[in-house]
């Protein structure tokens, strides 16, 4: 199927309603979009945009920032009056209108200013106000990045055969000074998606530092993990850092509508028809803020950390990333050979394991799989399209609960250095949950490896 005929199929039957609008001035000549949700972040949004217009000028000339202010219908009142306000800002901002009427802290005041004198092309959605807001039940900041990128393809319809990118990032997210420039160039040649770099901010209070500490530890070890795995699913799954091109988000059909977990599984999709590039030039800045917006994530497991009775710092056993590895080892080596053969090898991998495929039903799966492949490359390929990000993270959870059980973070870390041979950590010998700086040395370490 030809790129335009494909664009015109994703936009007639998984596209988002065209009735979300994008409203801008400068939609002219811009060959990628930094697509923001944006849920009651009045005090954090404009701030974002700041950072961002202090990329050059000669990147920001080509960019669309769009700001997609969303909540649902049933959303609590000061958080829909937040977004109208935000609205309204945004309008006058877009419309080069002055916006002294509002009343804004200082420090707002003078970001908006900056904005005001910047060349940054802005435009933003409303998905919030009256017969624009989600429905009750559905949607959330998935829903809410897929109308942003799917309004993108709608405005460049009739440029598609050029390359455009269309860069994630959230309201509460700063970005550095060659945030732009460094996404441009690293997509200069064959990539099609890529997460880029990050760092969450550090709260000033000890409790909440040790909070994103730990929270980030823990997600830099599970990459550390599956790498050390060979998976080929072994990247961050946040949303603040997914870069990708059109021609790769027509081919997976589009962000998914999930309420959570919504980046995990765009991924996911995206890992399939390329490989993850790791963008380390530039970073972002999450916020580590605590949140009970959705069932899981940044907020939410931070919230978790500050309100339990007393913090657990656990992480995943590494001998269930050494079992996910002698898997895709076996399956790598031996894709094409009998089944029975295969079964014998899982057996001997780990009890677990063969207890897991029986669960997933691989038997069945796999002989459907190997009477239509024609080569064992092609095997390879869709052994791995097979067990992808999300049964990797079953098999561990069954793992966790059915053998290994999550333990002290600093043995596993001991442990996870030795698996994946890096060598650079700093090194404890205590078991306890070590002093915070010892944590920020781990967490300074693994930034610069994952």
């Amino acid at each position: 199927m030809k790129k335009a005929s494909l664009l015109e199929d994703y936009l007639q039957k998984y596209a988002c309603d065209d009735k979300w609008r994008l409203i801008t001035h400068d939609g002219k000549d811009v060959s990628c979009a930094v697509v923001i949700p944006a849920y009651a972040e009045k005090k954090s949004l404009f701030f974002t945009l700041a950072s961002l217009a202090k990329n050059s000028a000669s990147s920001l000339e080509d960019t669309l920032v769009l700001c997609v202010i969303n909540n649902r219908v049933n959303s609590p009142r000061e958080d829909i009056k937040n977004n109208l306000e935000t609205l309204e800002i945004l309008a006058s901002l877009v419309g080069k209108k002055s916006f002294d009427k509002y009343r804004v802290e200082r420090k707002l005041h003078e970001q908006l200013t900056e904005l005001a004198d910047k060349k940054v092309k802005i435009g933003y959605i409303d998905a919030a106000g009256k017969g624009a807001a989600l429905p009750p039940g559905r949607g959330g900041v998935g829903m809410a990045r897929k109308i942003g990128m799917d309004a993108m393809l709608r405005l460049w319809q009739k440029e598609m055969p050029a390359k455009k990118l269309l860069i994630n990032l959230d309201a509460d997210t700063l970005v550095e000074d060659n945030y732009l420039s460094a996404i441009k160039n690293h997509f200069s040649g064959k990539v099609k998606t890529a997460v880029t770099a990050y760092a969450h901010k550090m709260p000033p209070e000890d409790a909440a530092r040790a909070a994103i500490c730990f929270y980030e530890i823990y997600l830099r070890y599970w990459v550390l993990g599956l790498r050390g795995a060979k998976s080929p699913y072994a990247y961050q799954a946040i949303g603040s850092t997914i870069i990708t091109t059109t021609d790769a988000y027509l081919e997976v059909r589009g962000m998914n509508r999930r309420q959570a977990g919504e980046d995990f599984y765009f991924l996911n999709k995206l890992a399939k028809v390329g490989k993850i590039s790791y963008l380390r030039d530039t970073r972002v800045y999450p916020s580590a803020r605590p949140s009970l917006r959705v069932p899981f994530g940044t907020g939410k497991s931070i919230h978790n950390f500050l309100t339990a009775a007393n913090q657990k710092y656990l992480l995943y056993d590494p001998r269930v990333f050494a079992v996910v590895g002698s898997w895709v080892k076996l399956m790598e080596e031996k894709s094409a050979a009998e089944i029975a053969e295969i079964k014998e090898n899982t057996r001997r991998i780990h009890p677990c394991l063969e207890g897991f495929l029986k669960i997933c039903r691989f038997e069945d799966n796999w002989s459907k799989i190997s009477a239509n492949a024609k080569s064992e490359k092609i095997l390879v390929k869709q052994f791995h399209l097979w067990f992808d990000a999300f049964k990797t993270l079953k098999l561990i959870n069954y793992l966790t609960r059915e053998a290994y059980p999550q333990i002290n973070m600093f043995t596993a870390l001991r442990e996870i250095r030795r698996l994946s041979g890096c060598n650079d950590f700093p090194f404890s010998e205590r078991a306890g949950a070590d002093s915070l700086d010892e944590q920020m040395s781990w967490l300074k370490c693994l930034r610069e490896i994952t």
